[in-house]
């Protein structure tokens, strides 16, 4: 990290500690000897523990990190400003938890955001007239209008393109609230075993009777290049590449992919206080949720440990799970474990080998989990000015200022060109750029005047060419590149940075424990969702290892702050405790 002297002197004043501060030593209890389940790390499993101990579970979790969250906290990189360091948006999480674990009640606060998508051109030869953008929110006729720049038969075609994905989206829900079917119970277990698993079926009879006559359709929207989809709805790139930057998002594939429509699937699914697709900020930034579920969790009993490494998953002599060792040494007893970490440190690090099938172990370690991403905090004294939409007096945050701001994506060209450098071992040229600044609604983020500002990257190799390595230089040498296209669409931001944060994707791996540095744990093609997340046979959240079950990313439904995969996991283990 790089961070400059310059106007921090004002970011020192004192000030409360914030809740998101709190998480590390509020949450802490005595360690016991033993408790019904163990839960190994957070995000999801802050949610598993928080539905196990409410369900009269005694759960312990334990994070190896001083903050309690995973990939959702807040950090205080630079003095005075506050980072959603790894993941920054919220929409994705079930709308259940919000409820069912009470998060308002224990503190959550939401920004939403409307508008939510500005793209600015690159547009050369105006002479004195501002360049044109694309900004998109919840108002379908002023989205229209925007989109009407570029082509009118694109902006009659847009809220009919809108309907069909939400249709789409309203089919997939139920099956992200319920394990996959058991395919193996269906056929191969007893009487009883194959009752059971015919409820598994309803989440998959309810999305057909959903899509009905139209299920081919909305089919080649999951398996197609998310162009091929795009091409039969509009004509315009700048409209085409927006939206295709969701269907790419936080994956090492191209828009030219087939089966990139599914990852736009899963980025256009979620929803906010009832508006079905919004987005928002989590005020005092992404680790205040994961202080959220963390409070739901221990008002109900649970025990919350930060800086407790697990080891080793402890194993009887029968072949069932009987709990954990710590790095330091000390055993925990438990009935069952949840392993939040990825499935390839779940099973290839965390479990005794020679109690996990051959087969399976072979299949977890030949698990896709490339990256493209780079994440880049960084702290500014100003409000970047683009081109394309100018600031006013005073510096104050425009409604553009609250989106996701599109860099170098005005053609689906720019984003393959992108990949096709990533693949050949170099940074992206002209990297894909979303840029969010989360402090123009909620100022809690920075001092007064400054603005924090996370900026999502893509496509950067995790090694790169000639087996070279990211040090320093090389993730200077990007974090550069990546800012002299900001100054293009917005000059003068190079000189408003007062530091920054640098996360390549070996960081990502190091800091948060991302394979790879995926942000989903392994990658969401479909041969790695669903019946075979995260392998064939060995879908839902039980493993090979009776006692020990998966509840993170790896699992179903697979990444994103959504929470369900540790809901569903932890529904599953309780039914299974009832049993024992």
């Amino acid at each position: 990290m790089a961070a400059s002297g310059r106007g921090l002197r004002r970011a020192m004043r004192a000030s409360p500690c914030p809740a998101w501060r709190r998480a590390h030593w509020e949450a802490k209890g005595r360690l016991q000897p033993e408790y019904d389940a163990v839960v190994i790390g957070a995000h999801n499993g802050l949610v598993a523990a928080a539905y196990l101990q409410r369900l009269g579970v005694n759960t312990a979790v334990f994070e190896r990190r001083h903050v309690i969250g995973g990939a959702a906290v807040t950090e205080e990189i630079i003095p005075g400003f506050k980072f959603s360091r790894a993941s920054y948006l919220l929409s994705l999480l079930r709308p259940q938890i919000y409820t069912e674990l009470e998060l308002k009640e224990h503190g959550l606060r939401l920004h939403l955001r409307n508008p939510y998508s500005f793209t600015p051109m690159l547009e050369e030869g105006t002479g004195s007239k501002v360049p044109r953008s694309l900004l998109l929110g919840t108002n379908m006729v002023e989205n229209q209008k925007q989109i009407a720049q570029f082509s009118q038969k694109d902006a009659q075609a847009f809220p009919k393109y809108e309907v069909f994905m939400n249709r789409l989206a309203l089919a997939v829900d139920p099956l992200l609230d319920a394990a996959p079917v058991d395919v193996e119970a269906f056929w191969r277990g007893s009487l009883l075993q194959r009752l059971k698993s015919l409820s598994t079926l309803t989440p998959l009879l309810q999305a057909g009777r959903i899509l009905g006559v139209r299920l081919p359709q909305y089919y080649q929207v999951l398996t197609a290049p998310i162009t091929k989809v795009l091409n039969q709805w509009f004509e315009s790139e700048p409209l085409k590449a927006t939206l295709a930057t969701d269907a790419v998002i936080g994956a090492m594939i191209s828009p030219h992919t087939p089966g990139s429509g599914y990852v736009l699937l899963h980025h256009v699914m979620g929803g906010l206080e009832g508006i079905q697709g919004a987005w928002g900020y989590v005020e005092g930034g992404m680790g205040a949720l994961s202080v959220a579920i963390a409070s739901s969790a221990t008002a109900h009993g649970a025990s919350i440990f930060t800086e407790k490494t697990v080891a080793k998953v402890q194993v009887s002599s029968g072949g069932r799970v009987q709990g954990v060792v710590l790095q330091d040494g000390s055993e925990v007893r438990s009935k069952v474990v949840l392993s939040n970490a990825s499935p390839q440190i779940t099973f290839l690090k965390l479990t005794p080998q020679e109690w996990l099938p051959k087969e399976f172990v072979e299949r977890i370690s030949q698990l896709d989990t490339q990256s493209p991403v780079t994440k880049i905090n960084v702290a500014v004294d100003r409000l970047p000015d683009f081109l394309a939409a100018p600031n006013v007096a005073r510096g104050q945050p425009l409604p553009h200022h609250q989106c996701s701001i599109h860099l170098n994506c005005e053609d689906t060209t720019l984003l393959h060109q992108a990949f096709k450098d990533a693949m050949d071992g170099w940074p992206s040229h002209r990297p894909m750029i979303e840029l969010c600044i989360p402090s123009s609604l909620d100022p809690t983020l920075a001092p007064p005047g400054c603005h924090v500002i996370s900026i999502f990257t893509q496509y950067t190799p995790y090694t790169l060419a000639g087996g070279k390595v990211w040090d320093e230089q090389a993730r200077n040498t990007y974090a550069d590149k990546v800012f002299d296209c900001i100054e293009g669409y917005a000059p003068g931001f190079k000189s408003s940075v007062l530091g920054r944060d640098i996360l390549v994707p070996p960081d990502l791996e190091r800091i948060f424990g991302l394979p790879g540095g995926n942000i989903f744990h392994c990658a969401m093609g479909l041969d790695q969702l669903y019946f075979s997340r995260p392998v064939p046979l060995h879908s839902g959240y039980r493993c090979p290892l009776q006692g020990l079950y998966l509840c993170g990313s790896g699992a179903h439904p697979g990444g994103g702050v959504m929470g369900a995969a540790g809901r569903n996991a932890a529904h599953v283990v309780f039914g299974d405790l009832k049993s024992m």
